[in-house]
């Protein structure tokens, strides 16, 4: 049986194997292969949080439009995993396929009439070419990207370069995987009509693109914007983090001359240390930050407030994952939009900025640094699990040479000979931000460093007014960032549109595929996307100017929805909200399940 329709360019494949059985590195040669084949394509890694043994999959998109949301569409499914097969087996789109080792052949109660069945028997046939056990275990999985090779029309010489770029200093593992390689396509195309209806063409569509992750993206950000201390406790999915930032460290932050490290990372013995570290770093005047995820910043919340309170710059990398409490941490989600803006214990708010893709990563990263210095606080960069340990296909990442960072308002030794006094938290410039100064620069520049009640001039005070005038004034010095935080994205629909959707982060791309679909339905939307925190004005406007909104993100309690409502006053009956949160990265099809039904109840309410 085939599939009822032909697709060059434009369907999803989904590999199911076993976690720990190097499944991994067999896939990132499939996806890049394609990549070099000039196709838009994405990959999306679903993997458990223990080392090995358990199911683990990983989904290509290909679409040759540049759509990158996930797609949960599979008209091709790798099933390469017994304990998974039933779940794989019903998982592929009617009329699609399956290929699977016919080592074990299948049970009849688990086929399908309406799928085709691909069986090529690798365990078998890796146990005849291949002598070591760990070996046969690594090459069934080379076999199947050989099979796919014939299947779907992949160039086999740009695999084969690849595997001479990888392991040109082992010429003995380009020799087995070759055969691995070779066996899975002599097999398919022995056995079956190669290529299948859905197959590749090469395009030229990725030309000027690079294929990372976020997380290695926030990395180099951080190098680029003159981060020179990371403090961190090891948690999923930030690891990668500070793993690149050791590695970026290595190559860039190493004096030529004497060989001395210009950096420090530090790996703390709990949350709560590091984020004391870098918080120490930042009052000491280095640029300073640390990688976590939501469990993280529930335990560095206390130190967070005193970075606010006595006005420390810091920058906190929040990788979001599923919660509460452990939750599932190899599984996306928004669930910690709220916390990041409010953490701490009384009345606190930080700056946040929400990246989409690494790119923004990588730009974001460099901002943080920079708001933390300008507004003496502590920055959040919320990405998430999807953006932080997928791999994506961005821009080539671009850097302006004449880039200096914005340390902010701190006096030197020269200026402050010329002060009569100095008073840490004083606002002389009436921008709600004070001057500061860095340890051992001049005694002049001296003050305590204060979490505890302390007037203007940083002196202990249990005085009303006197703590007024000072969380008066931080909360006016934060709300000022929102003009200097980056600006929204507005998409608006030709001639405008009633109706409005408004997003955050990873959700961009099903939003913009879903936005697109309605759109060839008659039904234009336009388009919000939020990238920073405070909120700006123009956020505000989008919200007034439309009579509906959708709001659509990944967490249960809709905190988007509710931040918008309570900093803008935007009244909740006019917001929709559209969410999804069971871990997995947002499709076209939960927003359009989300949005259609309420916009044909308002199409027919209007027509009757």
């Amino acid at each position: 049986m085939g599939h009822d329709r032909s697709a060059v360019n434009d369907f999803a494949i989904k590999i199911g194997t076993v976690n720990g059985t190097g499944s991994a590195s067999a896939n990132g040669l499939l996806l890049q292969a394609l990549f070099r084949m000039g196709i838009p394509v994405s990959g999306k890694n679903v993997f458990p949080s223990n080392i090995q043994g358990l199911p683990t999959w990983y989904e290509i998109r290909v679409n040759k439009d540049g759509y990158t949301a996930r797609s949960p569409d599979f008209q091709l499914i790798v099933a390469m995993n017994p304990q998974s097969l039933a779940r794989d087996i019903a998982e592929v789109q009617g009329g699609g396929w399956l290929l699977y080792d016919s080592s074990k052949e299948i049970e009849d109660e688990l086929r399908r009439d309406d799928v085709t069945f691909l069986g090529i028997p690798l365990a078998r046939m890796c146990t005849e070419r291949f002598d070591r056990a760990r070996e046969r275990v690594l090459m069934k999985n080379i076999g199947y990207v050989g099979a796919l090779s014939a299947l779907l029309d992949i160039d086999m010489q740009v695999v084969r370069g690849m595997l001479e770029e990888k392991f040109s200093h082992k010429p003995a593992l380009i020799d087995s995987n070759f055969v691995a390689i070779n066996m899975g396509a002599e097999y398919a195309r022995e056995h079956w009509s190669c290529p299948l209806p859905i197959r590749l063409q090469t395009m030229d569509a990725t030309k000027d693109c690079v294929m990372v992750t976020g997380n290695a993206a926030t990395a180099l950000g951080c190098v680029y914007a003159g981060a020179t201390v990371g403090a961190w406790y090891p948690i999923t999915p930030a690891t990668s983090v500070m793993d690149g930032f050791k590695e970026w460290c290595e190559r860039f932050r190493v004096d030529k001359e004497g060989g001395r490290n210009r950096y420090c990372i530090l790996q703390a013995e709990d949350e709560l240390a590091a984020a004391g570290m870098v918080i120490g770093a930042g009052w000491a005047g280095a640029r300073a930050f640390t990688p976590t995820s939501g469990p993280g910043i529930d335990l560095m919340s206390e130190f967070i407030g005193l970075a606010y309170y006595a006005e420390v710059p810091s920058v906190f990398i929040d990788v979001q994952r599923t919660g509460p409490s452990t939750g599932m941490p190899t599984r996306t989600q928004q669930g910690d939009l709220l916390l990041t803006a409010y953490a701490s214990h009384g009345d606190t708010k930080h700056i946040a900025l929400y990246p989409a893709n690494p790119k923004e990563c990588f730009e974001f990263a460099v901002q943080s640094f920079d708001l933390a210095e300008r507004f003496q606080t502590p920055v959040f960069l919320v990405s998430d699990l999807d953006i932080g340990m997928n791999d994506w296909m961005i821009p080539r990442l671009e850097w302006d040479d004449a880039y200096r960072p914005d340390r902010g308002k701190v006096l030197s030794a020269e200026e402050l000979e010329q002060v009569r006094s100095f008073s840490r938290y004083l606002d002389v410039d009436g921008d709600h931000i004070p001057y500061r100064t860095l340890p051992g620069v001049h005694p002049r520049g001296a003050y305590f460093t204060r979490g505890s009640g302390h007037d203007k001039y940083g002196k202990y005070t249990e005085d009303s007014e006197a703590y007024l005038e000072v969380v008066d004034r931080l909360a006016a010095k934060i709300q000022s960032a929102a003009a200097h935080v980056p600006a929204p994205q507005v998409h608006v629909a030709n001639g405008g549109s009633p109706i409005g959707m408004i997003s955050i982060g990873g959700c961009h791309w099903a939003v913009l595929e879903a936005r697109d679909e309605l759109a060839r339905g008659g039904m234009d939307v336009d388009y919000l996307r939020v990238r920073g925190f405070p909120f700006s004005d123009e956020i505000a406007r989008f919200l007034d100017v439309h009579e509906t909104v959708f709001v659509i993100e990944q967490n249960r309690d809709a905190q988007l929805l509710t931040m918008l409502s309570q900093e803008t006053g935007c009244p909740r009956d006019k917001l929709v909200s559209v969410r999804y949160y069971g871990g997995q990265p947002l499709s076209k099809g939960h927003v359009l399940d989300g949005v259609r039904p309420v916009l044909a109840h308002a199409v027919a309410e209007a027509a009757s």
